[in-house]
């Protein structure tokens, strides 16, 4: 069974349509919904996720053993999500061995060069595919 560590901040909008559409592929996984905030990863279990936790350590311990990680590109990016993303958690994320979906919202100051503004339901769509992706064995 295939880790997937669900990343946002915020109100968790990204991370809960994210949970939502992945738990429908009714893929062989376990989503673990981390939040910057408590507000983002309330948000994720409600839209499905297994297990939920929030902060700066639960971003790190879960990075650790992950297959794949999905959120914004902000997780990346330390003081990104408004300064919701703290350098440990851009570090653990960026140290991952996980496969890892980015979804390039060029916002924060942080632009994606040669990528298309899509409209949001269509960046959910690309990142679930992305996902699905890695259980075609």
């Amino acid at each position: 069974m295939k880790k997937i560590v669900v990343i946002d901040g915020q109100g968790g909008k990204i991370g809960s349509l994210l949970t939502s559409r992945i738990k429908a592929l009714n893929l062989n996984c376990e989503i673990f919904a981390v939040g910057t905030n408590s507000l983002a990863t309330a948000a994720m279990l409600k839209a499905g996720a297994d297990y939920g936790a929030t902060g700066e350590n639960p971003v790190i311990v879960n990075c650790r053993d992950a297959d794949i990680i999905v959120g914004p590109i902000g997780i990346v990016v330390a003081d990104s999500l408004l300064g919701e993303v703290t350098p440990g958690m851009a570090v653990a994320v960026g140290q991952s061995r996980a496969q890892k979906v980015y979804l390039p919202l060029n916002k924060c100051n942080n632009h994606i060069a040669g990528s298309r503004d899509l409209p949001f339901p269509e960046l959910i769509e690309a990142a679930v595919k992305n996902v699905a992706s890695f259980f075609l064995d």
